[in-house]
């Protein structure tokens, strides 16, 4: 049995969904669902965040910043 890692989302309805590669063959699989630890589940929390915000983050009116802005870290003084 050979062993591949996946990432999933499990949704309010207590539905899994991953996507796998197209050369995997179709058929039942055995799968072990490791649940994010305190730490890990920060960075759902960020990618939850970012999924919920892309409209807004995507929107250009919101680009009020340039790379002209502000200096570099290390510049003179």
């Amino acid at each position: 049995m050979k062993a591949f890692e996946l990432t999933g989302d499990i949704d309010d309805q207590h539905r899994l969904r991953a996507s796998v590669p197209a050369e995997f063959p179709v058929g039942r699989v055995r799968m072990i669902v490791m649940l994010p630890d305190e730490d890990e589940a920060g960075a759902a929390w960020a990618d939850g965040i970012a999924r919920e915000w892309a409209d807004e983050l995507g929107d250009t009116r919101q680009d009020i910043y340039t790379l002209a802005d502000g200096q570099p870290i290390d510049a003179a003084r």
